[in-house]
C-alpha cells in the first residue's frame, strides 16, 4: 500500500469526543488519527533486535506532533503499512499544504502522551495494543 497523509483520516468532531465512535472506524483510519503514537510503540517493541526509533512529523516551527510512526533504515512503518520514509513525509507535506519537520521521539509513551496530549492506552474504548499488534502483523517488513 502506498504511503497516504494521516491528515486524510482526522477524526470528526464525534469521534473526538466518543471513543466507541473512534474505536468503530476502520483499522487504518484508527491508526492514522488517533492511535498512531500506539501503533509505532507496538512496532517498535515487536522488534527488539532492530534499532527501531518512534519519529514524528509536525507543522515546521510548531511544538505540537500531530502523526507518529516507526522509522528503521530509511523506511517508516505507520497506518498505511512499511513504505519509504522519505515517501510518508512528502505525502504528509503536500496534504497539509505547509513544510513539515521530522522529529525524533526520544521519550517514554507516557511522557510523550502527556506532552503531545495523545491518550494512553487505558484511554481508549477497548485494548488498542491488541488492535495495534494485529495490525502489525499484516505488513511484512522490509528487512522480510
Amino acid at each position: 500500500m502506498a504511503a497516504e497523509a494521516a491528515g486524510a483520516f482526522r477524526r470528526t468532531a464525534i469521534e473526538r469526543s466518543d471513543q466507541r465512535v473512534a474505536w468503530e472506524r476502520t483499522d487504518q483510519a484508527f491508526f492514522a488519527s488517533g492511535a498512531c503514537h500506539i501503533l509505532a510503540w507496538v512496532c517498535r517493541d515487536s522488534y527488539p533486535a532492530r534499532s527501531i526509533e518512534i519519529a514524528g512529523v509536525r507543522l515546521a516551527g510548531e511544538r505540537q506532533v500531530f502523526h507518529t510512526y516507526a522509522a528503521w533504515g530509511g523506511w517508516a512503518f505507520d497506518h498505511s503499512g512499511w513504505n519509504p520514509e522519505p515517501q510518508l513525509l512528502v505525502v504528509n507535506t503536500d496534504f497539509e499544504g505547509h513544510p513539515l519537520e521530522r522529529v525524533k521521539i526520544i521519550e517514554g509513551l507516557a511522557e510523550f502522551c502527556e506532552k503531545h496530549h495523545h491518550r494512553m492506552p487505558n484511554q481508549y474504548w477497548h485494548d488498542p495494543i491488541l488492535r495495534a499488534r494485529d495490525y502489525l502483523g499484516r505488513y511484512l517488513p522490509p528487512w522480510a
